[in-house]
C-alpha cells in the first residue's frame, strides 16, 4: 500500500442513509533497521562535528565573553573578533547568498548531500533514533515491541526513550536561545527557575520543534514539510551524481544460495533481501529509481555493500552514479569528467567569487561606522559674526572591544569648521551620539549661492599615543546656506 497517497474505495449501495468512506491510507510507522559503513561512519562523524560546534561554541570563551552572541537587546553581534551592527545586515544576506549558491552547487553536482548529512533534520533523527535503538532494540526488537501487551519491561523503556528525548530537546532549545540570550547568565537563571517569558517560550518552542520534528515526524518533515524535495528537479539533470540502483546488473532479482550460478538461475546480483528498503529513512525502494523522498544518506549503498560481501559479489549494485552513465555504461572517471559541466562551473565560480568578496570585505571593513543625521530643528541658522551655522547628529559606533578614541574633521567647503570640541570618546562595542556644529564665515556665505551644498565629514580614529591617526571614515552630508 502506498504511503500518504490517496485511494479510492468503491461505494456499495445500501439501505442506509449514510455511510463514512475513508479516501487515505494511514500512514504506516517506519523503523529504519542500522546500517554500518563508509557512508554511515561520514554521517555521524558530521552529526559530532555539527553538534560539538552547537553545543561547544555557546560556551567557549572570548574576550570576557562568548565567542558567539547575539546580542538582540544591545544591538550587537558578536562573532569572535567581530562587532557587528545593524548597519552590517549585508554580511548576512552576503551568508544567505554563499548558503543559497551552495545549496544549488552540491546539489547540481551530487544530489542530497547537505540533506543526508548534514541537514538538522537528519541529524537530529539520527541522535533519536540512536536513544531509541540502545533503549528498544533494532528494527525488529522495535517492531515486536510495539505489537506487545503493555508490560513493566515495555513502560521502562518507552519511558526511558521519552525522558532521554525530552532532555536532548530541552537541552537543544536551551543552548539556542543562549545564542541570544548570554547563556551563562541563562544556566544561572534556569537553575534558579528564573527565566523570562520570553526566555521559556523560546527554550519550549525549539525544545518541542526538535522532540517532535526528530521523535516522530522524522520521514514526514522531508517529504512534505520541507521544500527542497519539491525543486531539487530543476537543480540536477542527468549527469548529476546521484544514489542508483544498477538495474542491467541486478535484475532479475531473485534469491539463490550463495555457492549458486546466476548464469544457470538467470538471476542479476540482487537477492532480493529487501534490506535497502528497511534501512531507508523515508522508506523507498531506490531501486524503483529517483524519487523525490530519497534524502541521499546513502544508508543504501552501505548496506548493499554488506550484502555483496556476503554474497562474494563486487560492490557497487547501489552506488553514487549519472543517469547518463547508467544507460551509456560510463566509467566513474568519465562520469566524473561529465559532471564538471558548465552549469556546475558556473555554480562554483560564482560561489568562489562572493565567498571571496565577502572575506575581503570583512578583513578591509573599518574599526568604526559613523552615521550622519541633520539636526531637524533648524536646517541652519546665522550666529554671531555674521557666521552660517549647521547643526548635525554623529553615530559613531565603535566596532573593537576596547575604548576608542575619534577625532571629527570636515572637508569640501571652503573654511568650514566645527565649533566645539572635535575629539569623542566611545567605550568598547558601543555606540554614542554626538552633537556637531558646522560654521562657515559670512563671506564665504555670501560667495555661496543659497541651497545645500556638498561637504564630507573626515573621522579618524586616534592611535595608542593619542595623536595620529590608524583608521578614517569618510561620510557625505550638505551644508545648507539660507536665502
Amino acid at each position: 500500500m502506498s504511503q500518504g497517497v490517496a485511494r479510492v474505495i468503491p461505494i456499495q449501495p445500501a439501505a442506509n442513509d449514510g455511510q463514512l468512506v475513508s479516501l487515505y491510507a494511514k500512514q504506516e510507522k517506519i523503523y529504519p533497521r542500522a546500517v554500518h559503513g563508509w557512508f554511515a561512519a561520514w554521517r555521524w562523524a558530521l552529526v559530532w562535528l555539527t553538534q560539538a560546534l552547537f553545543y561547544g561554541l555557546a560556551w567557549l570563551p572570548w574576550n570576557g565573553r562568548q565567542a558567539l552572541l547575539f546580542d538582540l537587546a544591545s544591538r550587537r553581534f558578536y562573532i569572535f573578533d567581530l562587532v557587528l551592527y545593524p548597519q552590517d545586515f549585508i554580511y548576512l544576506t552576503g551568508l544567505l547568498v554563499v548558503s543559497a549558491f551552495s545549496l544549488f552547487f552540491f546539489t547540481a553536482l551530487a544530489g542530497r548531500l547537505w540533506c543526508g548529512y548534514a541537514c538538522p533534520q537528519t541529524v537530529y533523527t539520527e541522535i533519536f533514533l540512536w536513544v531509541e535503538r540502545h533503549l528498544e532494540g533494532d528494527r525488529m526488537q522495535r517492531l515486536k515491541l510495539d505489537a506487545s501487551p503493555w508490560s513493566a519491561t515495555k513502560l521502562l523503556r518507552k519511558g526511558g526513550k521519552q525522558v532521554i528525548w525530552i532532555a536532548i530537546a530541552l537541552w537543544t532549545g536551551f543552548t539556542f536561545v543562549g545564542y541570544f540570550t548570554p547563556i551563562r547568565t541563562l544556566a544561572a537563571e534556569a537553575l534558579q527557575f528564573s527565566f523570562g517569558p520570553w526566555e521559556w517560550f523560546w527554550v519550549l518552542f525549539y525544545g518541542f520543534a526538535t522532540y517532535g520534528n526528530a521523535g516522530y515526524l522524522r520521514e514526514q518533515v522531508c517529504k512534505y514539510m520541507c521544500p527542497y524535495a519539491r525543486f531539487q528537479g530543476a537543480m540536477i539533470d542527468r549527469d548529476t551524481m546521484i544514489i542508483s540502483y544498477d538495474t542491467a546488473r541486478g535484475d532479475p532479482r531473485g534469491t539463490r544460495a550463495r555457492s549458486a550460478d546466476l548464469k544457470t538461475l538467470g538471476l542479476g546480483d540482487c537477492i532480493d533481501c529487501g534490506l535497502c528498503v528497511q534501512v531507508c529513512p523515508t522508506g523507498i525502494d531506490i531501486r524503483d529509481g529517483l524519487q523525490s523522498d530519497c534524502i541521499g544518506c546513502a544508508a543504501c549503498i552501505d548496506v548493499c555493500n554488506g550484502v555483496m560481501d556476503k554474497m562474494h559479489y563486487p560492490h557497487g549494485l547501489i552506488r553514487y552514479a549519472t543517469q547518463n552513465g547508467m544507460t551509456q555504461k560510463l566509467t566513474r572517471a568519465q562520469m566524473l569528467r561529465r559532471a564538471l559541466r558548465p552549469r556546475v562551473l558556473v555554480y562554483g565560480t560564482v560561489l568562489i567569487a562572493i565567498v571571496g568578496a565577502l572575506g575581503t570585505s570583512l578583513a578591509l571593513r573599518q574599526p568604526f561606522r559613523v552615521d550622519v543625521v541633520r539636526d531637524r530643528t533648524s536646517l541652519a541658522r546665522m550666529v554671531e559674526d555674521g557666521r552660517i551655522e549647521n547643526v548635525y547628529r554623529l553615530q559613531v559606533m565603535n566596532a573593537t572591544e576596547a575604548p576608542q578614541r575619534y577625532r571629527v574633521g570636515v572637508k569640501g567647503l571652503e573654511q568650514a569648521r566645527i565649533n566645539g570640541a572635535t575629539e569623542l570618546e566611545v567605550p568598547a562595542a558601543g555606540a554614542r551620539w554626538f552633537a556637531v556644529a558646522v560654521q562657515v564665515p559670512h563671506e564665504t556665505a555670501r560667495k555661496a549661492h543659497p541651497g545645500a551644498h556638498p561637504m564630507q565629514f573626515e573621522i579618524e580614529r586616534l592611535g595608542p599615543d593619542g595623536h595620529h591617526s590608524d583608521a578614517e571614515v569618510s561620510e557625505k552630508s550638505t551644508f545648507v546656506v539660507p536665502r
